[in-house]
């Protein structure tokens, strides 16, 4: 039987765990937060629906208490507080370190086999302190951005095309955030490298929007999104209950590929049983390479801020 668990039932973790049963992924999927009530509320409302919307999946709702969660084959973590006026970077993550911490904490206690996945944010250096803390192998402690950032830019690319995002396929790589790098020499619609079919100023373009994507929602709407990152955190689980062996960007710690060592960032991989079941090594140009190191540049600062709290 398998079993997941969602911490963080919030916009994010709710959306999560509602695809995840509207989908059959997992035959159990417990939702748990810190606020009394609401992982209860909202995991009972999904399983209503159940009859409407057809699926077997079970949710349930639990207010931090970890016993309930045992066992779990997958943990999504989508913990953490988002960044307040006034609020500075350092302070950020502090904040939301010492939840992935604790949750982390807990989650091992129960589920000592579990992959976890890691939404909260900053999430490249939310994923290294829930790697440290799990004290586990890397390949399963993974984080979820790159999915989520390259259905931005596919979804961008299909309505400058105006075909169906189905057909587009990329990867892209380096941190969450203005650094990532996107690989439009590896975008292709239909198998049609993109370059043939989209000029260079659009393209670029869309390379930039994308880049801002997360901030774009958040000016349209006054806070972040949650059905595209919610939905690929679910497709990052389904691929590894299910042993699909995807090739999805995720962000892991890289222990000499792409001649990096000891960063956490977004490479492609094989997503399988194991979690990581092989980082695949793409042969970057010059010009992809220095956009890689800038990106791994701006992530190990990150990591710094957390190495000196002590986290």
């Amino acid at each position: 039987m398998s079993k997941v668990t969602v911490v963080g039932a919030g916009n994010v973790g709710a959306t999560c765990a509602d695809v995840l049963a509207y989908r059959e992924i997992a035959e159990e999927i417990v939702l748990i937060d810190i606020k009394e009530g609401v992982a209860e509320g909202k995991a009972l409302d999904i399983f209503q629906k159940a009859p409407i919307n057809q699926y077997d999946s079970r949710t349930t709702g639990s207010t931090n208490d970890y016993t309930k969660t045992a066992n779990s084959d997958v943990v999504v973590i989508t913990s953490g507080l988002p960044r307040k006026p006034g609020m500075t970077r350092d302070d950020l993550i502090e904040t939301n370190a010492g939840i992935v911490k604790s949750v982390t904490e807990n989650v091992i206690k129960h589920s000592p086999n579990a992959i976890i996945i890691v939404v909260s944010n900053p999430l490249d250096v939310m994923t290294y302190q829930a790697h440290i803390t799990a004290g586990t192998s890397r390949n399963k402690v993974i984080g979820m951005a790159g999915i989520l950032d390259t259905a931005r830019y596919r979804a961008f690319l299909a309505e400058e095309l105006n075909v169906s995002p189905k057909e587009i396929q990329a990867i892209l790589m380096g941190g969450h955030g203005d650094t990532m790098v996107p690989l439009p020499r590896y975008t292709t619609v239909a198998g049609i490298p993109v370059t043939e079919l989209v000029a260079k100023d659009k393209l670029d373009a869309i390379i930039e929007r994308t880049k801002f994507g997360g901030g774009e929602l958040v000016k349209l709407m006054g806070t972040s999104a949650w059905y595209a990152p919610g939905s690929a955190a679910a497709q990052m689980v389904e691929a590894i209950l299910k042993n699909q062996r995807r090739v999805f960007p995720v962000c892991i710690k890289l222990e000499g590929e792409y001649g990096i060592d000891d960063c956490y960032l977004g490479v492609p991989v094989i997503l399988g049983k194991n979690g990581v079941e092989k980082v695949l090594e793409l042969d970057l140009n010059a010009e992809e390479k220095a956009l890689l190191e800038t990106s791994r540049g701006h992530v190990k600062e990150v990591m710094e801020v957390l190495n000196k709290l002590g986290k």
